[in-house]
């Protein structure tokens, strides 16, 4: 019998694909911890590249700020400490509100449709208790408003915030079950819908302040989880 063709390995630039969209997920669903030593040789060995292309994808990531370079040591996931926390907090409004007010000026109708349709996900992800699946649509909803933008200065930003939105949902989202946060997450699909609505009529204004508001969300639940129930200790960020 005639030997079979060894089947051939992944092109080099599906396994680089392949790496980058492993390690984006890893970062932010938490299972690459904030600050973690990225190993180059381990990644190198487990996608089967060699080192070059490595080097090559993580600065590539940490141009868009899943991690942090720096000479003669490894590659890092880029922290999440009080600064950058603060500075994600004051940043992270102003970029969401630039972006959704650019979308109901720019967005068309088949853009719109798309992002019902990721909303019709995170609707979903959110009744069935689903955290990853909520994460994950939660950025793709903001992300499609950012395409919508048309504006190549802001996507760098919002992408940079999406990261660390992500990493903040994991951490402060992993319990649903109290009452209070089960009308959070009612209130972020019901806010979502607005959203749609009024970038749909082109209301910039109303879009704004409606992302405006769906940002506080996330404030106040990182204000809750950093400050144990019973100290009354005020945060600003």
């Amino acid at each position: 019998m005639a030997e079979l063709p060894d089947t051939d390995p992944l092109p080099s630039g599906d396994k680089k694909a392949l790496l980058l969209e492993t390690l984006q997920r890893r970062i932010v669903s938490m299972e690459l911890a904030p600050g973690a030593s990225l190993d180059e040789v381990a990644l190198s060995e487990e996608f089967g590249l060699s080192r070059p292309p490595v080097r090559e994808l993580m600065r590539q990531m940490a141009a868009e700020g899943y991690l942090e370079l720096e000479p003669n040591r490894p590659a890092r996931v880029a922290p999440m400490s009080y600064d950058s926390l603060r500075s994600f907090f004051l940043a992270a409004p102003l970029v969401y509100v630039a972006t959704t007010q650019l979308a109901a000026h720019h967005g068309s109708a088949e853009e719109v449709e798309r992002l019902k349709q990721i909303q019709t996900r995170f609707r979903i992800a959110i009744e069935e208790g689903d955290l990853q699946g909520r994460i994950v649509h939660n950025e793709r909803f903001h992300y499609e408003i950012g395409r919508m933008a048309r504006n190549s200065y802001l996507m760098p930003s919002l992408r940079r915030v999406l990261i660390d939105h992500a990493r903040l949902g994991k951490v402060f989202y992993r319990n649903p079950s109290t009452p209070d946060m089960e009308k959070d997450l009612l209130t972020a699909v019901n806010q979502h819908d607005q959203i749609i609505s009024a970038i749909e009529k082109r209301d910039a204004n109303a879009a704004g302040e409606l992302v405006r508001a769906h940002m506080e969300l996330s404030r106040r639940r990182l204000s809750e989880y950093v400050v144990p129930e019973g100290l009354n200790i005020p945060l600003q960020f």
